[in-house]
């Protein structure tokens, strides 16, 4: 994906990250969508997986990204949605995959699993890598 709109949020085991990967975003040339949360107050991560789930399907952004502490909880609550594909990744096999394979349309990180460069490094492949289609895209048409 070349330039584009990317939203991005976070619960408040995130925010720090968030702050990172945000500013990494812009580096790239992407519009930021930046839906919260604004400090590391305590929030309910599942708001946040909502609000994501909207603004990607609603067509406000292309893909997504979401922070949690284990990016196990969001990336759920995000899935419950029809139309998303949110895939938590915590390397760049995983997150090439998650792309070429499943056309995974939001990335999940945890930021208490995964260090600031490894979570540039997944940022930078979910985003330019392109989907397979192929013997993929029946799989993926069975979720949607």
């Amino acid at each position: 994906m070349a330039k584009g709109s990317v939203a991005i949020a976070s619960d408040h085991a995130g925010y720090a990250l968030k702050s990172v990967l945000k500013e990494e975003l812009a580096a790239m040339g992407c519009e930021v969508v930046d839906l919260g949360t604004d400090n590391a107050d305590s929030v309910d991560y599942p708001d946040f997986a909502d609000a994501m789930a909207e603004t990607v399907t609603g067509g406000r952004a292309e893909r997504g990204v979401l922070i949690c502490g284990s990016g196990l909880g969001i990336s759920m609550a995000a899935n419950r949605h029809r139309g998303i594909r949110a895939a938590p990744c915590h390397d760049v096999i995983a997150a090439r995959l998650a792309r070429q394979h499943n056309d995974a349309n939001v990335l999940a990180l945890g930021a208490r699993l995964i260090g600031e460069e490894t979570a540039k490094e997944c940022l930078h492949v979910f985003l330019e890598t392109e989907f397979e289609g192929g013997r993929h895209q029946r799989r993926i048409d069975k979720m949607s």
